[in-house]
C-alpha cells in the first residue's frame, strides 16, 4: 500500500475537528439541524485554512442519512461513498485547470438533473477566482435562479478578484489566519496519533513556520518524521527545512543597513553553502523586517528572546521605519524573480547588493538635499510645510470621527491583512493613519517620509482594490477610500 501524506490522513471529518474556524462551523452546524442551508457558500481565506475540508464535511453533512447535531455521521453509505470520492452527486472542480465557460456550462446542464443517490448535488469550486470573464457570467445564471436540489460552496483565497454579482448571491465565511497555539495543538494530537515524541520548542517553530496554514503545518510535521526518527528535537527541524538562523536575518539586515558589502558577501556564502533554500530566506528577511517595524511602533515581541529583542532594537536605531518598509517590495520582487531564474545564488547576491547601494545613494541624495535647504532650496520647504499644513487640516476636520464598532479602524484593517497573508500592505499601513471622515469616506493618512516604492506599490489597482475591500470587509459597506501623502 503506498504512503499517504498526514495531511491527507488527518483531515478533518467532522466540523468539531476543524481548528480555529468555530465561528463558522457553529454557523454551518446551526443551519444543517434547522433547515436553513443556502444555496451558495463562499468560503474565503488563505491556503491551508480549512476551507477545502470545511467544504466536504459541508458537503456530506447536508446529504448524509444520520446526521448527529448538525454533524455527519460517517458511517451511513452515503458518508462513505463521499469520503472515498465515489459519489457522483458531489463534484469537485479545480478552477485553475477548468476555468472555461464551456466547463461551467457543463454544470450549468447537469443542475437540472436531481440527484442520483443525495438530496443535493454539490459542487466545490475551488480557486473559483481563476474562472474566466465568461465563466463567471455563466455561473451567475444558475446562481440567480438555482434548483432547490443543487448547492454551491465557492472557496478562494483571493475574493477581491471576484465579481460583485457573484459575491452578493452567496454566503461568505472569511477563514481566519491560524494562530501558532491553534497549530501546535493539532501537531500535538497528530503526534500522539503516530506515536513520535515532540520537543516543545520544535512544533512552536514548525507552527512559526507555517504562518497561519494547518496544511503547510502538518507537511512540514511529515517531512520531519519521514527518516522514522521517534523524537522531533528544534535543531532537526532547523536542519531538515533550512530555516535560517535568528543571526542570519539580523546581520544581513544590518549589512543591507550599513552598506556592508564584504558582510552581504560572506554571509551570502554562508546561507548557501548550509543549503538553505534562498527562495524561503526571502520570505522570511521579509518577515523579519516586518517584525522590526511592529516591534518598534506597538513593543510587540512576539516569538522572539530578549537577547533577540535587544539586536532588533538596535538595528531599528541604525535605521527608521520608512527605510525598513522600502525594503519589503524590493525583497518581494527579489524573490518572485527567483522563482523564475535559473542560478538562484547569483540573482540573490546580486538583488541584495542593488537594495544596500540603493539605499545607500539614496541617503547621500538625502544628505544633499539637507544642505541646500539651509541656503538656496527655500521652494522644497515650503512644500514640506504645505504639505504638513495640509495633513493638519485633514487632523482638524476629522476630530469627531469614530473608530469603527468597539475596535479602532486601523487595528480591524489591519488584522484582516494580516489574517489573509497581505503581509507588504500591513507592513506599509502599521505607520499610517486612519480616520473615519464620515460614514461614506475614509481618509488613510501616511508618514510624510513615506518611500515612493510603497507609495506606488500602494497607488497600484490592485493595491486600491484589495484595501477598499477589506474596509468593506470590516465596515459591512462600499467606502470611498482616499490616500493622503
Amino acid at each position: 500500500m503506498s504512503y499517504k501524506a498526514l495531511y491527507r490522513t488527518f483531515r478533518p471529518l467532522v466540523f468539531s475537528d476543524v481548528i480555529g474556524q468555530e465561528h463558522i462551523t457553529d454557523t454551518l452546524k446551526n443551519q444543517i439541524q434547522t433547515g436553513k442551508v443556502a444555496h451558495a457558500y463562499l468560503f474565503s481565506g488563505g491556503r491551508g485554512s480549512g476551507k477545502t475540508s470545511t467544504a466536504k464535511i459541508l458537503a456530506r453533512a447536508v446529504n448524509c442519512l444520520n446526521p448527529k447535531n448538525g454533524e455527519p455521521c460517517n458511517e451511513c453509505e452515503i458518508c462513505k461513498a463521499a469520503i472515498e470520492g465515489s459519489l457522483t452527486d458531489i463534484s469537485e472542480i479545480d478552477a485553475a485547470s477548468n476555468n472555461g465557460v464551456d466547463n461551467i456550462r457543463d454544470i450549468r446542464e447537469e443542475v437540472e438533473y436531481v440527484p442520483t443517490n443525495s438530496k443535493y448535488r454539490v459542487y466545490i469550486i475551488d480557486e473559483v477566482h481563476m474562472l474566466s470573464t465568461g465563466a463567471f457570467n455563466a455561473l451567475l445564471k444558475t446562481l440567480e435562479e438555482p434548483p432547490k436540489h443543487v448547492i454551491f460552496i465557492l472557496a478562494t483565497t483571493e475574493p477581491q478578484k471576484l465579481p460583485v454579482t457573484i459575491l452578493s448571491r452567496c454566503q461568505r465565511f472569511d477563514f481566519r489566519r491560524l494562530s501558532v497555539e491553534n497549530i501546535i495543538k493539532r501537531l500535538k494530537y497528530i503526534c500522539e496519533q503516530i506515536d513520535v515524541e515532540p520537543e516543545e520548542n520544535a512544533l512552536k517553530l514548525i507552527a512559526k513556520m507555517a504562518d497561519g496554514a494547518m496544511r503547510d503545518a502538518i507537511s512540514l510535521l511529515d517531512r520531519c518524521v519521514a527518516d522514522g526518527e521517534k523524537k522531533i528535537t528544534e535543531e532537526s527541524v532547523r536542519s531538515l527545512v533550512g530555516v535560517p538562523e535568528f543571526e542570519y536575518l539580523a546581520n544581513m539586515l544590518e549589512y543591507i543597513i550599513t552598506h556592508n558589502v564584504e558582510g552581504i558577501l560572506n554571509l551570502t556564502e554562508k546561507i548557501i553553502n548550509g543549503g538553505k533554500d534562498l527562495e524561503f530566506y526571502t520570505w522570511e528577511l521579509i518577515k523579519f523586517i516586518r517584525d522590526v517595524v511592529i516591534l518598534n511602533a506597538t513593543k510587540e515581541k512576539g516569538v522572539y528572546a530578549e537577547e533577540e529583542i535587544e539586536k532588533m532594537n538596535s538595528l531599528m536605531k541604525l535605521s527608521n521605519p520608512n527605510e525598513l518598509l522600502s525594503f519589503i517590495p524590493v525583497l518581494s520582487e527579489l524573490q518572485n524573480d527567483m522563482k523564475w531564474s535559473l542560478d538562484k545564488d547569483i540573482m540573490f547576491e546580486t538583488g541584495i547588493l542593488k537594495l544596500a547601494m540603493k539605499q545607500q545613494s539614496i541617503n547621500n541624495d538625502e544628505k544633499k538635499n539637507d544642505i541646500k535647504v539651509g541656503t538656496t532650496n527655500i521652494s522644497t520647504e515650503n512644500k514640506t510645510k504645505n504639505l504638513e499644513n495640509i495633513k493638519e487640516n485633514v487632523n482638524m476636520q476629522n476630530t469627531d470621527t469614530k473608530p469603527l464598532g468597539d475596535e479602532d479602524l486601523k487595528t480591524k484593517v489591519l488584522t484582516n491583512l494580516k489574517e489573509n497573508r497581505k503581509m507588504i500592505m500591513h507592513t506599509i499601513l502599521s505607520t499610517a493613519q486612519f480616520q473615519k471622515v464620515d460614514e461614506d469616506l475614509i481618509h488613510i493618512i501616511f508618514n510624510k517620509n513615506i518611500d515612493d516604492v510603497n507609495k506606488q506599490y500602494m497607488q497600484k489597482e490592485d493595491s486600491k482594490m484589495l484595501i477598499k475591500e477589506v474596509v468593506k470587509n470590516t465596515e459591512g459597506k462600499e467606502m470611498k477610500i482616499k490616500y493622503v501623502f
